[in-house]
């Protein structure tokens, strides 16, 4: 298995780097749900075409992962931060501007150039990281996502009360600014360096080759299953994220800054989930992650159905679960993986097929709620996307003992 890693006295500043990317790939995403009514009223939406200001994106995800992929493979994965930190701020601009069609442009500009993010930076991470670091940098990049989700989700709507919805979207791209000022740095510190890629190891007998066909077919077999803990993982962060808010003050009666304040539990916890995987992995069988994590994002549904109450105890749980679903799936893949080029197609396979799935979500939810006036079918969809979770990365770990 090929692997480049940086030199150890550089290696904090890649993951400075991809901290800073991380900030900028689910914040802009978030930052309109704590003021979704607002731009409902002022906009003149319906909560589906709503749902499409965190959905789009999504849908984006998944329709620009090809043409991510072969940026990155054209350009090298400098040019591609770059292009996705440029798009974001562009996209961020544009979405702060004008009337509704402009908003939902600039929210398809954001999607396009976030999709860029998440392809590059597991490549960045796999070649720059050495191997045994490599989960713990995972964990640090799915921690950062949920810090700019929380940080968006818990200042929006304070920011908005001030200066308006618009002028609070916009301030976000302070984040990406910074960003891409030190990818800029980078790009031109690393133009000049010649760069070598050493071949993967070719197997020199029959028996070897048939042992990596083998593993190929294997390997092909675990993605998909990893594909449908994805779908259900990204159905149920978006859904919730979308439209937790509405849902705390439709139920609890709370402000609009209130309950953001409230959904930002559901980001910051992740951070806690991100984290843990990689201990609870260590010391815990390989199914085990898993079963947790999959039994967080269950009770998250059935906490809110059950005991609305408690949402702030449901919130979290399902915070925990979501930055730990997501450092758990792609630790796998990292570790079934092979070679850089096969890392960058699996986690494009799983991203674009799970991102798909999940662009129904936020609309799904929004005409759901809509059509029955209440949230009890739509958390009964928030459920059924959670065991889909818990279901398929049971049959991914189970399939990686075969691989063995």
């Amino acid at each position: 298995m090929s692997q480049r890693s940086v030199p150890a006295h550089a290696l904090p500043w890649v993951v400075v780097g991809i901290v800073l990317v991380a900030l900028s790939l689910r914040g802009p995403i978030i930052a309109p749900t704590p003021v979704i009514t607002q731009l409902q009223s002022d906009l003149g939406l319906s909560a589906a075409t709503a749902g499409l200001l965190t959905g789009l994106p999504v849908l984006l995800f998944a329709l620009a992962t090809p043409l991510a992929s072969k940026l990155i493979g054209r350009f090298g994965p400098e040019a591609a931060v770059l292009v996705c930190l440029s798009g974001v701020l562009a996209g961020t601009v544009i979405r702060s501007a004008g009337p509704a069609p402009v908003v939902l442009a600039g929210t398809v500009v954001i999607g396009a150039a976030i999709a860029v993010g998440n392809i590059v930076v597991p490549v960045i991470i796999r070649r720059d990281v050495p191997w045994r670091r490599i989960p713990t940098v995972t964990a640090a990049y799915t921690a950062a996502l949920n810090l700019g989700s929380m940080i968006t989700a818990l200042g929006t709507a304070p920011l908005a009360a001030v200066v308006g919805w618009r002028w609070a979207l916009v301030s976000w791209g302070v984040l990406t600014l910074a960003a891409l000022v030190f990818w800029l740095v980078v790009a031109r510190r690393r133009a000049g360096t010649p760069r070598t890629t050493p071949a993967p190891a070719e197997p020199d007998t029959a028996t070897g080759a048939l042992r990596q066909a083998r593993g190929t077919t294997q390997i092909r077999r675990i993605g998909w299953w990893l594909t449908l803990a994805f779908c259900g993982q990204a159905i149920s962060y978006y859904s919730v994220t979308a439209w937790l808010p509405t849902l705390l003050a439709d139920t609890r009666g709370l402000s609009l800054a209130a309950s953001g304040a409230g959904a930002s539990l559901f980001q910051v916890a992740a951070i806690a989930g991100a984290l843990g995987v990689p201990l609870l992995a260590a010391r815990t069988p390989a199914w085990a992650p898993v079963a947790v994590i999959g039994a967080l994002w269950i009770t998250l549904p059935v906490g809110l159905l059950i005991a609305p109450e408690g949402y702030l105890v449901w919130s979290a749980v399902g915070g925990v679960a979501q930055g730990g679903g997501f450092t758990t799936i792609f630790s796998i893949v990292a570790r079934i993986v092979r070679t850089d080029a096969e890392a960058a197609a699996t986690s494009a396979r799983i991203q674009g097929s799970g991102y798909l799935a999940a662009t129904a979500g936020p609309p799904l939810i929004g005409a759901l709620n809509a059509g029955t006036g209440g949230w009890t079918v739509p958390l009964l969809v928030v459920l059924a996307a959670t065991v889909v979770f818990l279901v398929g990365g049971l049959l991914a770990v189970a399939e990686t003992r075969r691989l063995r």
